[in-house]
């Protein structure tokens, strides 16, 4: 007869899912870099502070893209503090 476990297979959560904070960055640099994150994708300039122009193929949206992460994380940092607090 087979081994079958009764309990439930607990499995980690993928890296885009985790706080950064639990991997040593200070939790108020992630908000910090969620909020400059969020600055620079509403580009309150109207182009003018660009990183890479988006005219150049491929990586002229890495900023843009990097930015999008840096909000990403900043919302899971969030989630994450608040389940510590609740429970």
């Amino acid at each position: 007869m087979e081994n079958i476990p009764t309990e439930p297979v607990q499995r980690e959560p993928k890296a885009i899912a985790k706080s950064v904070s639990g991997r040593g960055l200070p939790r108020w640099t992630v908000y910090i870099m969620a909020l400059v994150g969020v600055a620079y994708i509403l580009n309150p300039g109207a182009g003018v502070f660009e990183l890479l122009p988006d005219n150049l193929p491929i990586i002229g949206n890495l900023d843009e893209g990097a930015a999008v992460m840096a909000v990403w994380y900043g919302i899971m940092e969030f989630k994450e503090a608040r389940k510590l607090r609740r429970g």
